[in-house]
């Protein structure tokens, strides 16, 4: 089994190799080289592009419980204080937990590596999480199909609540999720003659504005939703009119029917910015997530299981719009998702996250006394 400084190095190690959506290939070799040190008496372990899988065969095979994890880092320079395991990576961060995700899930595995579960277990390390989408590929797999999953279950760390605090509840818990691309294109010019050209950073400016209305005034109040731009790029030099302008942002909804509803006034908000500026315009929705979804009677047994631990503090929490791709796995298994509070003055995607790694023995610790 692993110990608290053994885990805590493999966060560490892991936290320097930051690599994008199936570009995980030293992350890939790093987790298998502990895999394969591990007893290998129960184990099965196989690969999927960047991904593993390892089967855990237990005792009493009528059952077989998957536990997943994702891989991928984040487009992010890291800006925290750490000196001695800083992402290696230039331009590249785990911002989002997943080191913290996978050393928990190498943890777990560890114990029953040593002890022989009752029923089979399932971990999945999963590539391509924040994009493109590893989850629906994986589910398609012939490598998963043909462990007939009974139950899944998953983890995310939350900045904003403590060491030994699970957070959950049955019914959405992540809100459907989806990129959005914009290009808008018309006829560049002499800064000198604006009548002489179609100045596309007008008309991205325009077109963003009018994007913020879809919320306020089309979806309805007692529902929820968000449409967010976090990038602008137009033009090339202060004295030429663009002819080029991209927007990207994102999407989020309670509800499917919502998603649905926002993407017609998008494009309906497309539409009248191609005749009003006399442009062409062309979207990309694309990656797109559903929702993640806990199912009622594995998520109430897990709830209760969690209430009967001294050390572990439950709470019922709200749904969020934040956004995951474990929702693909939910819709065709029973099981959950829950976040693991890891007390960080940042938050989820921010350069400066600092988790804490406390965390990582508390939930190895609280999820073997589950899957045993």
């Amino acid at each position: 089994m692993l110990t608290v400084d053994e885990l805590i190095k493999i966060r560490r190690d892991l936290h320097q190799i930051p690599e994008l959506g199936y570009q995980e290939i030293k992350t890939q070799r790093y987790l298998l080289d502990i895999i394969e040190s591990l007893p290998q008496r129960f184990l099965t372990i196989e690969t999927w592009k960047t991904g593993i899988f390892v089967h855990v065969k237990g005792i009493n095979v009528s059952e077989t419980i998957a536990y997943r994890a994702d891989m991928d880092g984040l487009p992010i320079e890291e800006e925290t204080s750490y000196t001695e395991f800083r992402s290696v990576h230039e331009g590249n961060m785990h911002a989002c937990g997943h080191d913290l995700h996978m050393t928990i899930a190498l943890g777990v595995l560890a114990y029953f590596a040593h002890n022989q579960p009752t029923s089979n277990r399932l971990f999945i390390f999963q590539p391509a999480e924040e994009g493109p989408g590893g989850a629906k590929p994986i589910l398609e797999s012939i490598q998963f199909k043909q462990w007939k999953i009974d139950k899944i279950i998953a983890l995310h760390i939350a900045p904003e609540h403590p060491v030994g605090t699970i957070a959950t509840k049955v019914g959405l818990l992540f809100a459907n999720t989806s990129e959005l691309f914009i290009t808008l294109k018309g006829k560049g010019g002499h800064a000198a003659y604006p009548h002489t050209a179609n100045d596309m950073v007008v008309a991205a400016s325009h077109l963003v504005t009018q994007l913020q209305t879809i919320v306020s005034r089309n979806v309805n109040p007692l529902d929820a939703g968000v449409v967010t731009i976090g990038v602008i790029r137009g033009g090339t030099k202060q004295n030429i009119i663009a002819d080029k302008a991209v927007i990207e942002g994102t999407i989020r909804t309670r509800s499917i029917e919502t998603m649905k509803k926002i993407k017609e006034r998008i494009e309906a908000l497309v539409k009248g910015i191609e005749f009003g500026f006399d442009c062409t315009l062309s979207i990309d929705y694309g990656a797109n997530y559903c929702q993640v979804y806990n199912h009622e009677a594995v998520t109430t047994d897990f709830i209760a299981f969690s209430e009967a631990k001294k050390s572990v503090n439950l709470l019922i929490c709200e749904e969020a719009m934040t956004g995951e791709d474990f929702g693909y796995f939910l819709e065709e298994i029973p099981g959950f998702m829950f976040w693991l509070g890891v007390d960080s003055k940042y938050g989820l995607h921010d350069a400066r996250l600092e988790p804490n790694e406390e965390a990582i023995s508390f939930a190895v610790e609280t999820l073997v006394d589950y899957l045993k």
